[in-house]
């Protein structure tokens, strides 16, 4: 335990970041799932507006520091391919 009161106050603030963090995490991971079954059962649009909702919260997830922004854009490029498949 801490006895420091700035480091009272961090684990606190750490705390806090770590629950939000988490509850996107989990959000990301719906979203993304959300893709992936609507890609598999063939409704394009339903892919579409599902891949749209992902790409934004993945965006913001990199731009708030939850995930990095590599991680980010693997993510959409691996779901984009699932929607267009190459070849």
């Amino acid at each position: 335990m801490a006895n420091i009161k700035s480091q009272i106050k961090r684990n606190r603030q750490n705390e806090i970041h770590r629950q939000r963090n988490k509850s996107t995490r989990s959000a990301l991971r719906t979203r993304m799932k959300k893709v992936i079954e609507a890609a598999e059962t063939g409704d394009t649009d339903a892919a579409e507006d599902a891949y749209k909702t992902a790409a934004k919260a993945l965006d913001q997830a990199a731009a708030k520091g939850v995930i990095h922004r590599n991680a980010a854009a693997n993510k959409k490029s691996r779901l984009a391919r699932r929607l267009n498949p190459p070849g």
